[in-house]
């Protein structure tokens, strides 16, 4: 055997023994989660190692008292995935309203610092959150948002729009110029263009921002702990579930039943959208 085919052998299984190891790091993590949330507390306690469910011991009551109001005896987390659903829906919509026009305009207008400008939307995340905690804080504290669903919203909003609209800005710079004068010929104004002309090119990569917009809105705690601490009805799902952690009387399998609820809308949102995920995210990469 030569050098070459001992290293094309070598490396072929290599390859497949890090994508299995890779697997199980990212899937079992997953399946451990949904196997604890359905079973029983009781059999948790005698068999806390086991990792297997029999079919007689499956129960969705930890789904219900997770998913159940507080008057009945359930965490409520029904009213939060509500909060979570409006803040991080609501995010995404003015995020891409403020974006669009944004990206566009740097994308196709010629002005000082347009080709740094990229680089100075990004230096936003330079600065860490904890840095505008405090005083966030006590401005919305001063103009009555804080413990509003609309006031996490504007610090999601101020968060997302920088990233957003570097996503978008890539995108629009692959859209011909010449596509745009015609429509300009046809008599088309410029804000007709960007919505009769530009925005349906652009949907793979509107699709792909949304997403990412959404998941950093369905997930972020910081603020959410921040400014809903004191309001349990206005709590994220995030926040709730980090609050029921803290609580001695919410079982572990409690828990795991709220985590998996917490995980689907993502995994069902990037799977229903996972052809326009991949065009939006590659679109832009090819400078050619």
């Amino acid at each position: 055997m030569s050098r070459a085919q001992f290293e094309e052998r070598l490396f072929g299984t290599l390859r497949w023994v890090v994508i299995a190891a890779l697997l199980v790091a990212t899937l079992f993590p997953f399946y451990y989660m949904v196997m604890l949330s359905f079973r029983p507390t009781g059999q948790l306690l005698l068999h806390p190692g086991s990792l297997w469910v029999p079919l007689h011991e499956i129960t969705v009551s930890t789904y219900k008292t997770i998913l159940e109001p507080t008057s009945k005896g359930g965490q409520g987390l029904l009213g939060m995935l509500r909060n979570s659903a409006l803040v991080s829906l609501g995010t995404v919509v003015l995020t891409l309203a403020a974006a669009v026009p944004g990206a566009w305009a740097i994308s196709r207008l010629t002005f000082v610092g347009s080709r740094q400008i990229s680089a100075l939307f990004l230096a936003v995340y330079l600065f860490p959150a904890t840095l505008l905690a405090v005083p966030l804080f006590v401005m919305f504290a001063k103009i009555g948002l804080q413990g509003s669903l609309v006031g996490l919203a504007v610090v999601y909003i101020a968060q997302t729009v920088p990233v957003a609209i570097y996503m978008l800005k890539n995108y629009f710079s692959t859209v011909p110029v010449s596509i745009e004068e015609a429509a300009s010929l046809d008599g088309c104004s410029r804000l007709q263009i960007l919505w009769r002309v530009v925005l349906p090119l652009a949907a793979p990569s509107l699709m792909a921002t949304g997403l990412y917009v959404f998941m950093i809105a369905w997930n972020e705690f910081l603020f959410a702990l921040l400014f809903l601490a004191a309001t349990p009805s206005k709590w994220t799902v995030s926040l709730g579930l980090s609050q029921m952690d803290n609580a001695i009387e919410v079982p572990t399998t409690v828990l795991m039943a709220g985590s998996v609820v917490l995980t689907i809308p993502v995994i069902v949102l990037f799977y229903a959208a996972e052809r326009f995920l991949t065009e939006g995210l590659t679109t832009g990469a090819d400078k050619s």
